[in-house]
């Protein structure tokens, strides 16, 4: 017995020595240590920005991201990670529940800006040299939040989930504006959440900078209809009044994105991208109609494909001049055929996607001032 304790206890020691060596690699390769941003920035350093008072949805400490470029050129970053629009979803952030949860609830873990993406330093990225201002989520309100909301917690516990989006946001670029002068160009781009983030944000971020008249505007990965969006901005997020009357639909990215468009024709340019059965938002649009929070099935992709491509015509009627990406070569789940969500964030930015060349090309060609579109005949495709 002795004999076989010691010999548990060893493997034992060897496993949580991986474990800690596993932790640090990790770290190391992917997550990021940045100082607080207390003096004038150094160029082509990381730094947190931390607001005071900002506060995550769990009321930890929120934080920015920001990096001074050598170019003249500003970019907005908008992270994503899901959302919470009533009692249900607040008490299910994914601190609490990890399969299943609804929301980011704090900002942990996200300091990989530097790492993938849009935000790396990768030679292949057109926006390496680019200032930027990340904004990690946390809020649950597609960064658009300032109130606070009540609900039980599935322990039982009366609890308050802090909206604090538009707070947190407005905040960090408050901060950082002495840096940044009027840039040459500014991207205000997202994925997921943060791409819903996008489009509410587009308006707010344009007129800090009068003088910048190439401006792009590109939301990646966000697409879901909720005929109670008005409601929940304003009663459960208490987004800004300005924000709130844009929306008057159950589609919050077209309301937004046809305002910018109105507000800011000659100016802005337009992007929109998505893969077209994506399974992050068939999985939250069945919550929207059905209120199921489980895997999504074949049929939920057949209801998203279906939506997007009534988005996309939305989009091609509306704003003519709207570039659109289209995309489906990774699958996630190939027996319910279901493709990546987002593409931002990944790797794949860079990847050539089915011929029609990369993400970050496409974005960077409208930066220059050629905008177009790929994909658009996916829609159609059976799956």
């Amino acid at each position: 017995m002795n004999k076989l304790k010691k010999t548990f206890l060893a493997v034992l020691a060897v496993l949580v020595v991986l474990a800690i060596g596993g932790y640090i690699v990790l770290k190391k390769t992917f997550l990021q240590e940045f100082p607080e941003l207390q003096v004038k920035p150094e160029t082509g350093k990381w730094y947190e920005v931390a607001p005071e008072g900002a506060v995550s949805a769990d009321g930890s400490p929120w934080r920015a991201f920001f990096k001074k470029g050598t170019a003249n050129k500003f970019m907005v970053y908008f992270f994503g990670g899901g959302v919470s629009v009533d009692e249900y979803t607040a008490a299910r952030g994914r601190s609490v529940v990890s399969e299943g949860g609804f929301y980011s609830d704090n900002v942990k873990y996200q300091d990989y800006v530097a790492t993938w993406g849009i935000g790396s330093q990768d030679e292949r990225n057109p926006f390496k040299d680019w200032s930027v201002l990340a904004i990690p989520y946390g809020c649950g309100d597609f960064h658009c939040g300032t109130g606070d909301f009540s609900y039980t917690s599935l322990g039982g516990e009366q609890k308050v989930l802090h909206h604090h989006g538009y707070t947190n946001y407005s905040g960090a670029l408050g901060k950082i504006l002495p840096y940044i002068g009027q840039p040459e160009a500014l991207l205000v781009c997202g994925y997921s959440a943060g791409g819903w983030g996008t489009s509410i944000l587009a308006e707010d971020v344009i007129a800090h900078f009068p003088n910048t008249n190439n401006v792009t505007v590109c939301v990646d990965g966000s697409l879901g209809l909720y005929k109670d969006w008005r409601y929940v901005a304003e009663h459960v997020w208490k987004a800004p009044a300005e924000i709130t009357g844009r929306i008057v639909s159950d589609n919050i990215i077209l309301d937004c994105l046809l305002s910018i468009h109105r507000d800011y024709k000659d100016r802005v340019k337009i992007l929109y991208g998505c893969s077209v059965r994506d399974e992050a938002l068939a999985n939250v649009q069945t919550y929207f109609d059905s209120k199921r929070n489980d895997k999504p099935t074949k049929v939920d992709g057949d209801v998203q494909q279906k939506n997007l491509k009534k988005f996309v015509k939305q989009l091609q009627d509306s704003i003519p001049s709207c570039g659109i990406f289209l995309w489906d070569d990774i699958v996630t789940q190939p027996k319910e055929a279901l493709t990546q969500h987002t593409i931002l964030l990944s790797s794949d930015f860079f990847t050539d996607r089915s011929g029609n060349g990369s993400f970050a090309k496409w974005i960077d060609d409208a930066v220059k001032g050629y905008t177009h579109s790929f994909g658009l005949d996916l829609v159609d495709k059976k799956y």
